[in-house]
């Protein structure tokens, strides 16, 4: 059964979207970033999953 939460998929190549992306993978370089998944959630508006 399809899930009903579905999400538009978002356009990294966007300006904007590319500078958030940067930022993260900025503090991935440096070694800032301890959890990924959840800088690029809070990056891209993503909150939690819901069941």
């Amino acid at each position: 059964m399809p899930s009903e939460s579905t999400q538009e998929p978002i356009d990294l190549t966007s300006p904007e979207n590319f500078e958030k992306g940067e930022r993260v993978y900025d503090r991935i370089e440096s070694g800032q970033c301890t959890d990924v998944r959840a800088e690029l959630d809070a990056a891209y508006g993503f909150g939690p999953e819901q069941d």
